[in-house]
């Protein structure tokens, strides 16, 4: 609740008192640009109406009142009023001490190991994820926090997978097409059909953007072994720059180089850090493929031995068991990755029998999108 607000700076600031003594500041130029009524933003869906040199350079607070339980505030020179609710402006505060660990996601991601998530694999069924938006809302939301969760009682047939990234957006259609084919028979005709495992990874770092999501499905297994694997790369991160700052440094503000020329007609490549972050030191990405690494020539000749080093460090520390989480799909079960943040792996496997996998992509923008509208459903719901 709001108790006072005090005028600052000749009109440039303003100073917010809250029930129990906390205090907020906010510039006239930030709340004016922010304001929530119809001339400056759509009703309809929220997007700005005004650009910012719509508002004068000289803008100033002329007056402020709390008027039932709202800040209303007067902007001169425009002789403009409005009213901003008190816990719009609480959920939007920047005035705030705390600083943010460097190099890491807000508490809504949550790094986990094999020991914290080998026995507490997020699931759902197919069906009740279709028909329960409560359910498929806990399934997104692992997603988003986890960055990977497994999907049950798909139907075990080609194109089944779709199914799943309809649940929450649509698929990124690439050169390998709407859906891709991972199939494997033990002593096979075709090499393009191994049985060899495969190492930890992200697909496609070649592309930019990369794609966020990938869903894989499956339609067939009766081999040995063959289990898949998945990898929190911001967890092998964390535990990278804990015992190595400066190789952490090395990988993140060096760029690598990735590549693709498999196939006629294409030529992908791409320049971005193995470990990404942001401009405020949030860590966005993990870009990991041996396969597709291109030769590293963004690095220094002095720094080289280190970047190195510190890439072998990072390749063991992703090959540790403690960070690994095993399962093995049986027909019908699909699982989804962030393709930005958690590696994936196959075991390799032997005796007779078919494995079957088909693959796609898709993007988290939409998955976050419905995630965010089925919370905010239920949130209107129960007020």
């Amino acid at each position: 609740m709001l108790t006072h607000a005090l005028i600052g700076d000749e009109g440039r600031t303003i100073e917010l008192g809250w029930q129990g003594g906390r205090r907020t500041r906010f510039h006239a130029m930030w709340l004016r640009d922010n304001a929530l009524d119809d001339k400056t933003r759509s009703a309809g869906n929220g997007q700005r109406l005004i650009t910012i040199l719509d508002i004068p350079a000289e803008t100033r607070i002329g007056a402020a009142a709390i008027k039932g339980g709202a800040l209303e505030v007067s902007f001169v020179p425009e002789a403009k009023t409005v009213s901003f609710p008190a816990q719009w402006l609480s959920a939007n505060a920047y005035d705030r001490d705390e600083l943010r660990e460097p190099g890491w996601t807000g508490d809504i991601i949550q790094r986990w190991t094999k020991a914290t998530m080998q026995n507490s694999v997020p699931r759902a069924s197919y069906k009740a994820a279709f028909h329960g938006r409560s359910v498929l809302r806990e399934w997104l939301s692992a997603v988003r926090t986890y960055g990977f969760a497994v999907m049950d009682g798909l139907p075990a047939e080609s194109g089944a997978l779709c199914k799943v990234s309809d649940l929450f957006g649509y698929i990124r259609e690439t050169n390998y097409g709407r859906w891709f084919e991972v199939r494997a028979e033990v002593n096979p005709n075709n090499l393009a059909y191994t049985n060899l495992g495969l190492q930890a990874h992200t697909d496609n770092p070649y592309r930019d953007p990369v794609p966020t999501l990938q869903i894989l499905a499956c339609v067939e297994n009766t081999v040995e072994g063959g289990e898949s694997s998945v990898v929190d790369g911001f967890a092998v991160a964390a535990a990278l720059q804990a015992e190595n700052a400066e190789g952490f440094r090395l990988l993140s503000s060096c760029p690598a180089r990735f590549e693709y020329a498999g196939s006629s007609g294409v030529r992908l490549q791409a320049k971005r850090p193995m470990i990404e972050l942001g401009p405020d030191g949030e860590l966005i990405c993990i870009r990991f493929n041996n396969r597709s690494l291109a030769p590293v020539v963004d690095v220094s000749f002095a720094y080289m031995d280190a970047y190195y080093a510190a890439y072998r460090r990072f390749a063991e520390l992703i090959e540790d068991p403690a960070f690994e989480v095993t399962f093995k799909l049986q027909p019908g079960q699909a699982f989804i990755v962030d393709n930005t943040r958690v590696m994936h792996a196959r075991k390799a496997f032997s005796g007779s029998g078919k494995r079957w996998l088909q693959g796609c992509y898709a993007d988290k923008d939409g998955l976050l999108s419905t995630l965010a509208a089925i919370e905010h459903s239920f949130k209107e719901a129960a007020e």
